[in-house]
C-alpha cells in the first residue's frame, strides 16, 4: 500500500492548515471561542464552507466536492492538529453521511446544500441514555398517522443537538430503526444544551408527540446504513485524534530540549527520551491504522471492521501519548493555560464518541474466528 499523499492533497492540507493556524494557532482565540455559545468560531465556519470543505465528500449535484474518505481524513487531522471546535466531523461526517446515504434526491438537495454552503447545521440525534454505541434505536418511538409522522422518547448525548438547524434522528418503527429529519423549531422539542469536558457542546433532546419527515421513501430498517456512516465517523475521528496525538508529541519533545533539570535540559536524561520515542511509536502506529481504514472506505472493502480496528489503535495511543505529554511536563500539564492538557482531555472525549477502544476490541475478538486468512482491503467480518 502506498500511503502517500498526492500534491493535491498535499495543497488541501497546506490551505486548511493555514486556515486554521490563522483562527487558533496561539490557543487563546480556541479558549475563548469555547467559552461562549455556540462553542466554535461561526467565521471560521463560514470560511470552511467557502473553501469547499463542509462539501467536501458530498456529491457535486448536491452542493458539494465529490472528494474521497483520504481528503477528509486530511482536513480532520489538520482539525485535531490545533483542536479547532468546529463540529466537522458531526455535521458533515455523521449528519450529511445519513443523509447522503438514505436521504431523497430533495432532501439531499435541500439538507446537503445547506451543509456545505454553511447555513444549516446538522446533528445526529443517536445515542441514547444507558446504551452503549448499539446502531438500532430503542428509546425513540415513531408513530404514523395517515402521511404523517411523529417522534417521542429521549436522545442524549446529541453533540451540537441545542443548536442545530435540523436533527436526524433514529427512531423504532415496526420494521425496526428508520431515520428522521427534525426541524429545530418543531413543536413538542424540548432541547437542554450543555458543555462537555473537552470544550464542546452537547444536548438532552426530548420528542414529545415532534413533527418528522421521514428521510428517504421507505419506513424500513435502517440499521445497515447507520452502521456504516457511523464506522466511517469512527475512522474521521481517527484521523482528528492524530492530529491532537502529533501535536501532543511535538510540544513534548520541545519542552524536553528547552526545560533545564540539574543544570542541564530535560532530554540529556535518557530514560525521558526514551519514553517520548515510545510516545512517537504509538502514533505511528495509529497513523498507519487509521490510514488503512480510510483506504478500506475508499476500496469499498469492510468498513465496520477497519473502523473498529482504527478505533482501538487510536484509542491505545491516545491514552498513552496523553499521559505521557502531561507527565513529561509536569504540573503545567494540566493547566488550563497550556495545550497539553487539553489535547488529553480531547483524546479522551474522541475515545468515547461512537464506541470506546475496549468496546472495539471486544467485537474484533468475537470475530477472530472469522479469520482464516488477513485481507488488507476488507477480511471477513461478521457478528
Amino acid at each position: 500500500m502506498d500511503f502517500t499523499f498526492d500534491s493535491e492533497q498535499n495543497d488541501l492540507r497546506e490551505a486548511v492548515r493555514g486556515l486554521l493556524d490563522r483562527a487558533y494557532g496561539d490557543g487563546e482565540q480556541r479558549r475563548r471561542v469555547t467559552a461562549s455559545d455556540p462553542g466554535f468560531d461561526e467565521k471560521t465556519w463560514s470560511r470552511l464552507a467557502e473553501m469547499g470543505l463542509l462539501g467536501l465528500p458530498f456529491a457535486e449535484e448536491h452542493g458539494g466536492m465529490g472528494a474521497g474518505p483520504i481528503e477528509v481524513a486530511v482536513v480532520a487531522e489538520e482539525i485535531g492538529r490545533v483542536l479547532a471546535p468546529e463540529p466537522y466531523v458531526e455535521v458533515v461526517v455523521l449528519a450529511g453521511g445519513l443523509v447522503a446515504a438514505v436521504g431523497t434526491d430533495a432532501q439531499k438537495a435541500e439538507v446537503l446544500a445547506g451543509i456545505a454552503e454553511g447555513t444549516t447545521l446538522a446533528a445526529v440525534a443517536h445515542a441514547e441514555p444507558g446504551t452503549r454505541w448499539s446502531p438500532s434505536a430503542a428509546a425513540v418511538a415513531a408513530t404514523q398517522d395517515g402521511g404523517s409522522w411523529t417522534l417521542t422518547g429521549v436522545k442524549e448525548p446529541v453533540l451540537n443537538g441545542a443548536r442545530a438547524d435540523v436533527l436526524v434522528v433514529s427512531a423504532v418503527v415496526e420494521g425496526g430503526t428508520a431515520l428522521f429529519l427534525v426541524r429545530g423549531d418543531a413543536a413538542g422539542l424540548t432541547r437542554t444544551g450543555y458543555r462537555t469536558h473537552d470544550g464542546g457542546r452537547a444536548a438532552s433532546v426530548r420528542f414529545d408527540g415532534t413533527p418528522a419527515e421521514l428521510l428517504g421513501t421507505d419506513p424500513g430498517d435502517r440499521t445497515a446504513q447507520i452502521e456504516r456512516v457511523l464506522a466511517e465517523g469512527r475512522i474521521a475521528y481517527a484521523h482528528e485524534a492524530i492530529g491532537s496525538m502529533d501535536t501532543a508529541l511535538r510540544t513534548t519533545a520541545e519542552y524536553l530540549k528547552t526545560r533545564k533539570q540539574f543544570g542541564v535540559t530535560l532530554n540529556r536524561f535518557q530514560a525521558l527520551t526514551f519514553r517520548a520515542a515510545d510516545m512517537y511509536v504509538s502514533l505511528e502506529l495509529a497513523r498507519s491504522t487509521a490510514l488503512w481504514a480510510s483506504m478500506v472506505v475508499d476500496a469499498g472493502g469492510d468498513v465496520v471492521a477497519a473502523a473498529d480496528r482504527a478505533r482501538l489503535q487510536t484509542s491505545r495511543a491516545g491514552r498513552h501519548i496523553g499521559k505521557e505529554a502531561i507527565q513529561l511536563h509536569g504540573g503545567i500539564g494540566v493547566t488550563a493555560e497550556y495545550t497539553v492538557g487539553h489535547h488529553t482531555s480531547r483524546l479522551t472525549a474522541i475515545d468515547h464518541v461512537l464506541g470506546d477502544g475496549d468496546w472495539a476490541l471486544s467485537r474484533l475478538a468475537a470475530d477472530v474466528d472469522a479469520h482464516e486468512t488477513v485481507d488488507p482491503l476488507g477480511a471477513p467480518y461478521t457478528r
